[in-house]
C-alpha cells in the first residue's frame, strides 16, 4: 500500500506579484515605470550623443532623423540629455525615498510606542506639516547651498513627517493586539517587539507611502531646480532642462516639452503603482474590489 503525498502549490494567481499585476491600470504603470528605470539606468548606452557635447551650428534643431528629440539653445542632444536626466532625478527620488524611511519609520515608532514621546513627537510633526512642501524645501536648500545631497537632505526633511504620521497611526493600533500585549506580558525586550511584532507589520503602508513619496520628491526636485535652487545647472535634470528651455518656448517647444512629459509619466505611473499597491494590501479596500 502506497501513500502519495501532494503538497498543495500556490498557483500564479494567489501570489502577491500577480494579483499586482491583474489590474491593468497597474500593469501599465509597473511597465512604464520600469521602461523610464531602464533607460535611465542604461543611459552610457542608449543616448546617441554625450549629454555635455556642444555642436553651436546644429542648435535649436527640431526633431529628426539624426537628433530624434531635436537639440537645445547650445546644441545638445535633447534625449541623450533626457536620459542622463532620469538618472539624476530617479537618483535624488530613490535617496529621499530611503531617508524618509529610515527617520519616518524611527519617529513614527517611538511616538506610537511609547506614549510619553506621543505629544512632543506628535508636535513636532505637525509643526513641520504645517509648512507648504516647496517653500519649507527652498528654505532649506537655501541654508544648506545647492548640491544633490543637500536637495536630497531638504527634501527628505520635508516629507519625513508624511512617513512619521502614517506610521504613527499604524503602530497605534498594532502595540494594542494581543500577541504584542502578550510580548511584553513575557517580558520580551522593546527593541525585538518593536522590529519583530510592530515593524514587519507596517510592510503595507510602508510601501504606499514610499511610492507617493518617490514620485512627490521627483516633482518637487524638477519645481527646485526649475527655480534655479536645485541641483547645480551642469547637471542634467528634467527640471533644469525645463528652466533652460523655457527663454527658448516660442521657437523651440520641444526643449520643454519632452522633459516635462518624462515627468508626468514617470510620476502618473508611481501614483497609479501606489493606488494599486494601497488597494491590494488595505483589506477594506481589496474586499470592495
Amino acid at each position: 500500500m502506497s501513500i502519495s503525498l501532494t503538497v498543495p502549490v500556490r498557483s500564479r494567481q494567489d501570489s502577491f506579484f500577480w494579483q499586482l499585476m491583474s489590474r491593468p491600470t497597474t500593469a501599465m504603470a509597473a511597465a512604464v515605470l520600469a521602461v523610464v528605470i531602464i533607460s535611465a539606468a542604461l543611459a552610457p548606452w542608449l543616448a546617441p550623443f554625450s549629454p555635455s557635447q556642444l555642436s553651436i551650428m546644429q542648435r535649436l534643431h527640431a526633431p529628426g532623423t539624426v537628433h530624434f528629440l531635436g537639440t537645445d539653445e547650445l546644441g545638445r542632444d535633447i534625449l541623450s540629455r533626457m536620459l542622463f536626466a532620469g538618472q539624476t532625478s530617479l537618483s535624488v527620488g530613490i535617496a529621499v525615498v530611503l531617508f524618509t524611511s529610515v527617520t519616518g519609520v524611527l519617529l513614527g515608532l517611538l511616538a506610537g510606542y511609547f506614549r510619553a514621546l506621543d505629544a512632543p513627537l506628535s508636535r513636532l510633526i505637525d509643526a513641520m506639516m504645517a509648512f507648504p512642501d516647496i517653500l519649507l524645501a527652498i528654505a532649506l536648500v537655501a541654508a544648506l547651498g545647492p548640491s544633490a545631497t543637500n536637495v536630497v537632505i531638504a527634501l527628505g526633511i520635508v516629507y519625513t513627517p508624511r512617513m512619521a504620521r502614517v506610521i504613527r497611526a499604524s503602530t497605534l493600533v498594532i502595540r494594542e493586539l494581543p500577541y504584542v500585549e502578550a510580548a511584553k506580558a513575557l517580558a520580551v525586550p522593546t527593541p525585538v517587539i518593536l522590529y519583530r511584532h510592530i515593524l514587519r507589520n507596517l510592510t503595507s503602508p510602508l510601501l504606499v507611502q514610499c511610492t507617493f513619496i518617490f514620485a512627490n520628491a521627483i516633482l518637487a526636485e524638477a519645481g527646485l531646480s526649475f527655480l534655479g535652487v536645485g541641483i547645480s545647472p551642469d547637471i542634467p535634470t528634467w527640471g533644469t532642462m525645463i528652466s533652460q528651455g523655457r527663454q527658448y518656448m516660442d521657437q523651440a517647444s520641444w526643449i520643454m516639452l519632452f522633459p516635462g512629459i518624462a515627468i508626468v509619466i514617470t510620476v502618473l505611473s508611481l501614483q497609479l503603482l501606489g493606488d494599486g499597491l494601497r488597494d491590494l494590501l488595505d483589506p477594506r479596500l481589496a474586499k470592495g474590489a
